[in-house]
């Protein structure tokens, strides 16, 4: 089945950030696929990844210069979600996810925040699809129970 999202690494190294952004999506039966391309050493690549999928949300994880959401979205009209990877210079990642220039969005979630990028790519997608926004309801009860449940253990 075609993605409906593209979580897409900077490099190897951002693995873990974007596996736990393709875990909640496989918790939300959201197809997707996890792929490597680089805004700087692959840039055809990754401009005919864009220009070739099928998916509705891109994810972009990237640390350091972290051009690569920036890079998508210069590619695409479809919604982009930048993750900054923490690193030796956690700002600067930071910096060039949210400081994109007018007509260019990218969304940004918090540090190393895969799972909080796909959250929002489950929010996005489910504008659409009633099954999602029950998923997303049921999520957000469960996240309910596991705090009240962290309050009333707290003495023990």
């Amino acid at each position: 089945m075609p993605p409906e999202v593209l979580i897409v690494l900077g490099s190897k190294s951002d693995a873990e950030v974007g596996k736990k952004a393709a875990s909640i999506l496989s918790e939300f039966g959201v197809e997707h696929e996890l792929v490597v391309a680089s805004a700087h050493r692959t840039p055809d690549l990754l401009r005919d990844l864009i220009r070739n999928t099928t998916a509705k949300v891109f994810i972009a994880v990237a640390g350091l210069a972290a051009a690569l959401p920036g890079t998508i979205a210069a590619h695409t009209t479809k919604p982009v979600i930048g993750v900054p990877v923490s690193g030796k210079m956690n700002l600067d990642a930071v910096l060039s996810i949210v400081q994109m220039p007018p007509g260019v969005p990218v969304a940004a979630v918090g540090l190393d925040r895969g799972e909080n990028a796909a959250i929002l790519a489950v929010q996005i997608l489910a504008v659409k699809d009633e099954r999602l926004q029950e998923k997303l309801k049921e999520h957000r009860e469960a996240m309910k129970k596991w705090v009240l449940e962290d309050s009333r253990t707290l003495g023990e």
